[in-house]
């Protein structure tokens, strides 16, 4: 399913991996806080409508995808949505075989015009601008880091129509 939201310039949060581990969640939407969206690659554990809590009263669209340990969620394994003019492919990857490498999940954003590719799964950090005109990007886990030094991650994504996009890895 296609979702669009036009503005200018965004803010937004991704993260991944969550694990039912909200009150990472919430530092890190209380540390970016104002954001225009929030961006989960799968593995709360959750429900959507019981992660959303942690937005309670907040006006931010939140979009998520179901990960590998999502077995009683009922959310897409895949979606693209545009936000400020850019297309984006937001996926888990477990499906896309994320653990060897990005070439699956590059392919499938190439294929659908997006100009970004989000996933998650692996637990590890990662920005790739080797595809052109296709920049990948995995925020690594906000609870159950794997890289070296095993800090908690996400990132903060600014795009801006016309514009390339920006992007920090964040720890807490």
């Amino acid at each position: 399913m296609l979702m669009i939201w036009k503005e200018k310039c965004m803010k937004i949060l991704i993260m991944s991996d969550s694990h039912g581990n909200d009150l990472y969640v919430a530092k890190a939407l209380d540390r970016e806080w104002p954001v225009d969206a929030m961006i989960h690659l799968g593995d709360t554990q959750e429900e959507e409508d019981e992660f959303a809590e942690i937005l309670a009263g907040e006006e931010v669209p939140l979009y998520l995808v179901k990960g590998n340990c999502d077995w009683y969620v009922d959310l897409p394994l895949d979606r693209i949505v545009e936000l400020a003019g850019h297309r984006i492919l937001i996926t888990h990857g477990h499906t896309h075989a994320v653990s060897y490498g990005t070439e699956e999940v590059a392919h499938l954003a190439q294929e659908n015009d997006c100009s970004i590719a989000l996933y998650g799964h692996t637990h590890r950090p990662e920005i790739d601008d080797s595809h052109p005109g296709l920049l990948i990007l995995n925020p690594g886990s906000i609870s159950l880091p794997r890289q070296t030094g095993r800090k908690k991650s996400y990132m903060v994504l600014e795009l801006e129509s016309g514009k390339a996009p920006e992007v920090w890895l964040r720890y807490l």
